[in-house]
């Protein structure tokens, strides 16, 4: 949608139709980049432009031979979404940790059933896989026609799995694909539990609410000792001499007084 038509909608009009072009969007590059590890898309609107940030596992295929096709995405997008010239540019950014992304892992079980992989091992495979990517729990959900006309559904999981309240919203990425098997569709579900990373980049910053760390306690002072240390303090306040108001301390009595008019060389 072009900037001048945005500008004239209303604030819940603008909700719905940036969701309607994220959709399509997302839909488009599924298709187009399943086989390059597609992981999602950001949307960052600007002033001047709208950059859209590809996100896969082989960036080098996204970019294609000398940008070639990277540019044809953003000639594709700009068309089908009424951009204006220059409006809109698209990035490729790699996945740190593709074990740790559910859409990748999603996309991959999907070609290894397309393969002709059984569907346990290959469903084991991933979760392996998973887990040893540092991740708290995977769960694999496989339904369809997977073995005689009969459909049915198969769970593979391993690990620590929170699915609701908000740490279920934070911590868990899903991902869903078909697979277009000849005998039928066959549905996938990857669920990642993802860990703790103080620093945001494994994984969310927020801890878990049931996690309590427990630290050390500081050093405490021996009452005997504080009792000595003030009988000391207090010790030697009392035998110090007295000071009249209006006197000097005893040091500042006993220095001599310079001249002034010595000094001034009279």
């Amino acid at each position: 949608m072009s900037a001048a038509r945005r500008s004239r909608l209303s604030t819940k009009r603008k909700f719905v139709a940036d969701g309607v072009f994220y959709s399509e969007l997302n839909e488009l590059l599924t298709r187009e980049l399943a086989e390059d590890g597609y992981a999602g898309v950001e949307v960052r609107t600007t002033p001047h432009r709208t950059e859209i940030i590809i996100r896969a596992t082989r960036t080098q295929n996204v970019l294609g031979e000398k940008g070639q096709r990277i540019r044809e995405l953003t000639s594709v997008v700009q068309k089908r979404f009424d951009f204006a010239d220059g409006a809109v540019e698209l990035y490729a950014e790699r996945v740190q940790n593709r074990g740790l992304c559910a859409q990748a892992q999603a996309e991959s079980l999907k070609f290894k059933l397309l393969g002709g992989l059984a569907v346990r091992r290959a469903c084991y495979g991933v979760v392996r896989f998973v887990m040893e990517a540092s991740a708290k729990g995977c769960e694999v959900i496989v339904t369809g026609k997977l073995r005689g006309q009969r459909a049915k559904g198969m769970k593979f999981g391993d690990g620590y799995m929170i699915k609701t309240g908000h740490a279920g919203q934070v911590y868990t990425d899903t991902a869903v694909r078909h697979v277009l098997m000849r005998q039928g569709v066959i549905g996938i579900k990857v669920q990642i539990m993802l860990p703790h990373d103080p620093k945001g980049i494994q994984g969310p910053k927020i801890p878990l609410d049931d996690v309590v760390t427990i630290m050390e306690p500081k050093e405490e002072i021996d009452p005997a000792v504080l009792l000595a240390q003030q009988a000391a303090a207090q010790s030697a306040s009392m035998m110090a001499p007295p000071v009249m108001e209006g006197m000097a301390p005893p040091d500042a009595m006993g220095a001599p007084v310079e001249d002034p008019n010595a000094a001034a060389g009279f």
